[in-house]
């Protein structure tokens, strides 16, 4: 009879497991928005993306079936995506103090140790002093402004590496941006050749791209999985994890060392994190901030600046007209500075272009409802993860004309045209969630593609015929995007292009 008893006990667990899974939350409320139907015990685990599809294409397929929002289960944690720009502003921003959590990611948070991170941070009082610490020297374009001068010191001797070796151009990027960031954040120099904290801060990044991907780990799926021990078949994540962890805690610990020991010593230069320590700041908050400014702005812009020069290698009448403005603006004497930006509209345009053709972040981060909403009748249940896809948004043709087209002049308005929308609004994400660092990388992008532009030309490689080797446009998934390999020749516009170039080798 006991026998009988546990049974049936065993059973009624089971249906009621089921039942919450493939209800509704709260259906009294409202329905969920629509979705493919979830299947009995595994719900809509095989509509997530497969290995090596572009998320943001996959999630967009869902406008066409499903309408501007709709949700898939698995077991009992609700996806929720956002297919439509109005409705994204409408919960992210107007109802930003309810949408502004983010996803408790059991593999990236707990077992890789990224729940202390300003990006895995709930919207809490932690999380305002993370901002407030990042704030006070990022926050206004007149803070940023104290960085000016190291973005355009930079920017030049990547214009003189290009002279050098054009074809490394990507190599070049990366040492340009890094060194940029490392040195605003900890004021660290870094060395040209494998540089030994900018490589750990790559791989930790690398791999929180990973383990921070929505639906990629079964743990985050059943978080009762993290307690089964690392030798169990089946178990092969927590080795990563603690392999993962381990880039982790090294990466965000090196930084601040090297820091507090130059302060030690007087020897430190002024950059964010010495900053912090001097006006008092928890030294917790200031370790897991400054790797923030890192993490959210070197990948980001070494990628952006990738797409642009793709984009403008196919678009060489893009080129010709941005050149057009800077000799006529700056002239061949000097380099533009960020101070020449109100002067040259269609540069910045170009900027902007290149934030709507290929956002790098095609679906932001995602973030986390803290209750039960409703909108356009349709539920949005308490811990349920939002999916903004920013990418479709850029790419709507009810709001940008001919969207797959690189055309800066969407954004010049004329007598009779109107600018389409700035894409900076979406780019950077949304609410009380927006990239910290945005206007420093946004300032960075526009120097160096504007110092590009004045002395260099971009082209496609050609054979040895002569003829044109058409570059392949693609992006890589993830949730940092980046376009597939390609080639691009850097040709000094003219010999006084080049002497200008050559100086700054001089003036160093």
């Amino acid at each position: 009879m006991a026998l009988q008893a546990i049974a049936l006990l065993i059973t009624l667990l089971g249906i009621l497991f089921l039942y919450k899974i493939i209800r509704p939350s709260n259906p009294r409320i409202a329905p969920l928005p629509p979705g493919p139907k979830p299947k009995l015990f595994i719900g809509n685990l095989s509509d997530l993306p497969p290995a090596g599809e572009k998320e943001w294409l996959h999630w967009a397929k869902h406008k066409d079936l499903y309408g501007p929002i709709s949700s898939i289960r698995l077991l009992t944690q609700t996806i929720i995506i956002i297919n439509d720009m109005s409705l994204a502003f409408e919960i992210l921003e107007k109802r930003s103090v309810i949408h502004s959590s983010r996803p408790r990611f059991v593999f990236a948070n707990d077992l890789v140790g990224w729940d202390k991170a300003l990006s895995s941070q709930n919207y809490t009082p932690l999380f305002r002093a993370y901002r407030k610490a990042v704030g006070r020297v990022m926050g206004s374009r007149k803070s940023v402004a104290q960085f000016d001068g190291l973005q355009e010191m930079e920017s030049e001797k990547f214009l003189l590496r290009l002279l050098k070796q054009p074809e490394n151009f990507k190599k070049h990027i990366r040492t340009e941006v890094v060194t940029a960031v490392l040195k605003m954040t900890y004021g660290y120099s870094v060395s040209d050749n494998d540089d030994p904290l900018l490589a750990l801060a790559d791989q930790a990044l690398a791999e929180f791209s990973k383990a921070a991907m929505p639906g990629a780990w079964l743990v985050d799926i059943i978080p009762a999985l993290k307690f089964i021990p690392e030798w169990m078949p089946g178990a092969g994540f927590k080795k990563t994890a603690r392999a993962f962890r381990q880039t982790t805690l090294e990466s965000t610990r090196v930084g601040l060392d090297f820091t507090k020991k130059e302060m030690a010593t007087g020897k430190h230069i002024p950059s964010f994190t010495s900053n912090a320590l001097e006006a008092g700041e928890d030294e917790e908050i200031v370790k897991w901030s400054s790797f923030a400014l890192y993490g959210g702005g070197a990948d980001t812009i070494i990628s952006t600046l990738k797409c642009c020069f793709l984009a403008l290698i196919l678009n060489p009448e893009v080129q010709r007209r941005a050149q057009e403005e800077i000799d006529r603006v700056v002239g061949s004497e000097r380099l533009p500075t960020a101070k020449d930006r109100d002067n040259l509209p269609y540069v910045d345009a170009i900027v902007k272009e290149t934030l709507r053709w290929q956002p790098i972040a095609p679906l932001g981060l995602p973030h986390t409802a803290d209750q039960d909403d409703v909108v356009e009748g349709f539920l949005i249940p308490k811990g349920a993860i939002l999916l903004a896809n920013i990418w479709l948004f850029n790419h709507d043709p009810s709001i940008y004309n001919d969207p797959s087209i690189f055309n800066p002049s969407r954004f010049m308005p004329t007598e009779t045209y109107a600018a389409q929308p700035d894409p900076h609004n979406v780019t950077f994400g949304f609410g009380r969630r927006i990239c910290p660092g945005r206007i420093f990388a946004d300032t960075f992008l526009f120097l160096t593609i504007a110092q590009t532009l004045s002395v260099f030309s971009l082209s496609q490689p050609v054979d040895e015929d002569g003829k044109v080797l058409e570059q392949v446009v693609d992006f890589e998934p993830g949730i940092v995007t980046r376009p597939v390999d390609y080639k691009c020749n850097f040709t000094p516009r003219s010999p006084r292009h080049e002497q200008l170039i050559r100086e700054i080798e001089t003036e160093a």
